[in-house]
């Protein structure tokens, strides 16, 4: 029997969408024998994680309900943060960014969409590393992490087990390519042929 990849998505109120609903559908979407799409399920299993397990106000006000919350989160195998204006409180929850540093120890794969790489950055896991953030953003990443190697240019960016993206969509093309470094660039690029979305053939920004 396969072993799924455990993926534990974090949400917050005024979360961005789809900073991590993008993710959410390439990573449910993965399958390693196309013809049986609807038989087999995705080698990712997929769970929302919340602080609470209260439904959560995602920006432009839809509402998503949590699977589990941080206190019940199972072990990942990979974490993903993302953004929206909801960053700029969750920045200064204490409880919040240690649990984030605490799953990133364990995970083998840690990533970020848009300013979610602000939230990696004040849990102290950008030291002296690679990475990006929204092209808004990327001014406040400066200034707050003097110490992280901005990536200004790169719609992705990968250092070694860590992988951060630009802002929104740029989600998508992140998961793309981790679902290329865990099953292969064939699987990744018939998961965006499924979605009827393009490959990313270049990591350069598309602003």
């Amino acid at each position: 029997m396969l072993k799924r990849t455990t993926v534990g998505i974090l949400i917050f109120d005024d979360v961005e969408v789809l900073d991590y609903c993008g993710p959410y559908e390439v990573f449910s979407s993965v399958r390693l024998n196309e013809e049986n799409r609807r038989e087999e399920p995705s080698p990712f299993n997929v769970l929302l994680v919340a602080e609470k397990a209260d439904l959560v106000r995602n920006s432009g006000g839809m509402r998503t309900l949590p699977d589990v919350t941080t206190a019940e989160c199972p072990p990942l195998d990979m974490l993903l943060v993302p953004g929206g204006w909801g960053t700029r409180r969750e920045i200064n929850n204490e409880r919040l960014m240690k649990w984030i540093a605490q799953r990133a120890a364990e995970v083998a794969t840690l990533t970020s969409v848009c300013t979610g790489a602000m939230l990696l950055g004040k849990a102290g896991l950008l030291a002296g590393r690679q990475a990006t953030t929204h092209w808004k953003s990327l001014l406040w990443m400066k200034e707050s992490f003097p110490d992280v190697i901005v990536e200004e240019r790169q719609h992705v960016v990968r250092d070694g087990n860590l992988f951060t993206s630009a802002g929104i969509s740029a989600g998508i093309d992140l998961a793309l390519l981790v679902t290329a470094e865990y099953y292969g660039e064939a699987i990744a690029r018939s998961t965006a042929c499924h979605m009827e979305y393009p490959y990313p053939e270049s990591l350069e920004r598309r602003i």
